[in-house]
């Protein structure tokens, strides 16, 4: 399973490559603004700065809600980068840029997907990644990892290249849960990930190794 990590913290996305375990980075305009980055050229800076610190896929993510627009600005966002993947939203217009970017060999996230029906639809259409939101399914009292449990059976059924990037992952146990799944990729904040990290065992157990080698050397 790929690690994403979520964000457009520069030194959190350092932090992360650096931990040797990530994968590529997923952003939006939320993420942007929350780290002060506005403006057109400011953003697509971030952009390439965001791409010079991983060596994975970088998801960017369109504001037009047409498909020319969203067609337009992909195209923009795609000649950045390499590593740039179009951020597409679920949407009517949506599914249409999903598919000329697909017969360009530009790949796409679809983003804001909520179920079954909607994930096939980008299947169809050629997605390169779909970005089910299981945290916001949980805040509304539904199960999102049964979501993605769908997805993967459907996807199985089929042989859908499209990977299942499991979205608005909020803590390790989601990270997991995906992991027993079958989800592709997963993206969540920096936590989520080092949060896998930690266990009591093991801090006591260093401890103990660490006591018992100073008794015996001083």
């Amino acid at each position: 399973m790929k690690f994403f990590i979520d964000t457009a913290n520069l030194e959190q996305i350092k932090e992360a490559q650096e931990l040797g375990v990530l994968d590529g980075v997923t952003t939006n305009p939320s993420l942007m603004a929350k780290e002060g980055i506005t403006g057109a050229e400011n953003i697509t800076a971030h952009y390439k700065a965001i791409c010079d610190i991983v060596d994975g896929d970088v998801s960017a993510e369109v504001i037009s809600t047409d498909f020319e627009g969203m067609v337009r600005e992909g195209e923009a966002l795609a000649a950045l980068h390499p590593q740039i993947v179009v951020k597409i939203p679920m949407i009517r217009d949506g599914v249409k840029a999903l598919k000329y970017f697909s017969d360009q060999g530009i790949k796409t996230n679809c983003t804001l997907v909520f179920s079954a029906g909607q994930a096939l639809l980008a299947a169809k259409a050629g997605a390169t990644y779909v970005s089910p939101f299981i945290g916001r399914l949980d805040d509304i009292s539904t199960d999102g990892l049964q979501l993605i449990e769908e997805i993967r059976l459907i996807y199985d059924n089929y042989d859908f290249e499209t990977e299942i990037l499991a979205a608005s992952v909020r803590h390790t146990m989601h990270v997991l849960e995906c992991a027993k799944i079958g989800a592709d990729v997963i993206t969540g904040p920096l936590s989520s990930i080092t949060g896998l990290l930690n266990h009591p065992l093991t801090d006591i157990g260093l401890e103990k190794f660490l006591a018992d080698y100073r008794k015996g050397n001083g």
